[in-house]
């Protein structure tokens, strides 16, 4: 009986190379034709192919909505309590009273905070491609107050959310000794609810490898594919940014809470590797969320204001307009304008509002609304191709799966 048993395993013996070789072959050919595949998604883009692109994208919209509507009908007890509160809060401020200036107070601040949780959101959240807002809306928001501040010598122009435009105060005060942690204050509501909304911005990540790692499904990421693909070729890592890649999500999966509060307070661009290796490795939600939010609304948003208002403190504002004078050959056609718009600035502070004397805008200040048209214009359309590379990608599946129940 031994011998027989000897010899019925020297077969599978025998058979377990070619086994491996027919898998690896098979393997290879999949990794093959998922690349195809990744390649003809990837070039489904408005400007090569618009009307299927178009087409795509109605449709995986059309999909989504009727997912959001099945998970609110799911939820439907949550969403009733909304609908409640949304009633009263309705009934207190059409209902004149005593309340209403609470009322008004809660709204302006309700208003001012979403609008820059909202704006933190884009910026992180991966639709498409992140839209800047830092660069766009909270950098030049911060320079301007910073800029108000060392000019009027206060910061005691009207709390947030501003009028059209900020005006130095009409009463004449003493001047206050203006300081950096003055208008870190002035301008720390909205620093930080921008940051807590690039925290919010980072959960579809963490919650598409969780999710993908309890049911052991194929997720439909690229960044996903991109890390597994990463952990199984782990130690053949050669070039740099595969080994960047390595020492973050190592970071995270070793260190936990301090690990992803290191890689959320600084600017990282792979820290959406961070959210994935967290819900990857079932790393808790508070664990995650909580290390972010401190991350990235209190010690980087921090580090950000503060580099913005050290860059734009008046002093050092004057010396780079000096330098540029400095350039030789263009440098005082290229000083005149910033001057002029340093100038205007300054003139706008000290109008009062109502008053008909504005100085005209100068090309800057052009310009840079055309960048911000620019930027928005391609973040909607890089919307537009993810979302029609998805139902691409939708269409695939469907067919992989129709090829195995043959």
């Amino acid at each position: 009986m031994a011998a027989n048993g000897a010899e019925c395993e020297q077969p599978q013996k025998r058979l377990g190379p070619k086994d491996k070789q027919n898998g690896s072959s098979t393997d290879s050919s999949l990794r093959e034709r998922k690349q195809q595949d990744r390649e003809e998604r990837l070039s489904l883009v408005l400007w090569k192919r618009p009307f299927t692109t178009l087409q795509y994208f109605f449709i995986e919209t059309i999909i989504t909505l009727k997912e959001w509507t099945w998970k609110l009908w799911q939820r439907r007890g949550v969403v009733f309590l909304a609908i409640v509160l949304f009633s009263l809060f309705s009934m207190a401020y059409s209902i004149e009273g005593s309340h209403q200036q609470y009322v008004q107070y809660l709204e302006k601040k309700f208003l001012w905070c979403a609008y820059w949780v909202g704006l933190g959101i884009l910026s992180s959240v991966g639709l498409g491609t992140g839209l800047h807002t830092f660069l766009l809306y909270l950098g030049p928001h911060i320079a301007s107050v910073t800029l108000a501040a060392y000019e009027c010598g206060s910061v005691n122009f009207p709390e947030p959310p501003y009028p059209a435009q900020i005006m130095c105060p009409e009463e004449e005060a003493l001047q206050e000794s203006i300081s950096l942690w003055t208008i870190m204050s002035k301008v720390r509501l909205e620093a930080c609810m921008w940051g807590a909304g690039t925290a919010i911005g980072e959960l579809p990540p963490y919650f598409m490898a969780r999710a993908a790692r309890l049911s052991g499904a194929d997720p439909d990421d690229e960044d996903y594919e991109e890390f597994e693909e990463m952990l199984e070729q782990a130690q053949s890592a050669q070039d740099f940014a595969s080994r960047a890649k390595l020492a973050v999500q190592n970071m995270v999966q070793k260190v936990g809470f301090f690990g992803i509060l290191a890689c959320a307070s600084i600017p990282n661009p792979l820290f959406d590797l961070a959210g994935i290796t967290c819900g990857h490795f079932l790393i808790p939600f508070w664990t995650f969320f909580g290390a972010t939010l401190i991350g990235k609304a209190i010690i980087k948003m921090h580090i950000q204001k503060l580099f913005v208002i050290i860059t734009f403190s008046k002093h050092i504002v004057e010396q780079m307009v000096s330098l540029i004078g400095v350039i030789p050959g263009v440098g005082a056609s290229l000083q005149k304008p910033f001057r002029e718009y340093l100038e205007a600035q300054r003139a706008k502070l000290h109008n009062p509002a109502g008053d008909g004397a504005s100085a005209s805008e100068s090309w800057l200040s052009w310009v840079f609304e055309k960048v911000v048209l620019v930027m928005v214009c391609y973040f909607i359309l890089s919307i537009i191709n993810s979302m029609a590379q998805s139902y691409a990608k939708r269409l695939q599946q469907k067919k992989y799966s129709e090829e195995k129940t043959k």
